[in-house]
């Protein structure tokens, strides 16, 4: 069976997260990638920033919910989930749009593992870590690949 060590692609463009969103959607588009791994200074692990965290950016602003009951109105809506919205509509920097700690996968991690991880969590890219460190990245199309080469057989 095919683990992540197989399929990964070992070479990862990573952005720091002072990266700014813009340089950060025009690595995903020049190198048609689904997501970028942001790590600090040290190379740890802080975040992923993929392509639907900066579609975000291109949205309406979430409007709250409210309801009356006997004169007194309700949120429906988390002010903090509001918030981190409206922060991640107007980021300037990768920091304030990433997703912070990813799913996350091993080297040892199995093919079906990772499938139904991304199928599960609506997910396109997963970091590898070996115990901690950054040493692959997982996307969708290094599953599809798998496919194509069943087709050779």
């Amino acid at each position: 069976m095919l683990k992540a060590k197989d399929i990964m692609t070992r070479e990862v463009i990573t952005v720091y997260p002072e990266t700014e969103i813009v340089q950060a959607a025009r690595l995903l588009l020049d190198r048609h990638i689904s997501g970028l791994p942001v790590v600090d200074e040290d190379g740890h692990l802080k975040g992923i920033i993929c392509q639907s965290d900066l579609m975000a950016q291109q949205r309406k602003i979430p409007l709250p919910s409210f309801f009356v009951l006997l004169d007194s109105t309700f949120s429906l809506t988390s002010p903090k989930n509001i918030e981190k919205e409206l922060t991640k509509m107007a980021a300037l920097k990768v920091s304030e749009a990433m997703t912070p700690d990813p799913i996350t996968i091993d080297p040892e991690t199995g093919l079906e593992d990772i499938a139904t991880l991304m199928v599960k969590n609506r997910i396109h890219t997963l970091p590898v870590l070996d115990q901690g460190r950054l040493v692959g990245i997982v996307g969708k199309e290094d599953i599809l690949r798998t496919l194509m080469s069943d087709e050779k057989r």
